[in-house]
């Protein structure tokens, strides 16, 4: 702010408001992109990681916040909402489809044992 012209009473006053409303907290940051990034685009963990990492996130805020937005089992369950969403009346059980599939849910952000456990669940 200060470059822009304000005081630096006035940018130390801004701070602490937004402070005080939690615009300026790391931890309910990296929670609420989380759980955005998860639930309305069906990102994985993965793919969350690297954004907040980009966004200067610290590495144990991003860990907390992916350990209370993505449990093992949700994860997976999570996977299989957006597999299935992305490929409703596709036949999983044909090659190309599959491997289109994996690399859809790579982008996404899903891990590997979560992506072949799925995967080769579908195959059955």
């Amino acid at each position: 702010m200060s470059r822009k012209g304000y005081s630096t009473t006035l940018a130390a006053q801004t701070l602490e408001k937004l402070r005080s409303l939690r615009y300026a907290d790391d931890k309910t940051f990296a929670l609420e992109w989380a759980r955005s990034r998860a639930e309305s685009r069906g990102y994985g963990p993965l793919r969350i990681h690297r954004e907040l990492s980009a966004k200067g996130v610290d590495e144990a805020l991003i860990r907390d916040a992916l350990r209370e937005i993505f449990r093992r089992e949700d994860e997976s369950e999570k996977a299989k909402l957006v597999l299935e969403k992305h490929f409703r009346g596709s036949k999983l059980d044909e090659p190309k489809i599959l491997r289109r599939a994996a690399a859809f849910l790579q982008r996404r952000g899903f891990s590997e044992a979560v992506i072949s456990s799925l995967l080769r669940h579908n195959e059955d």
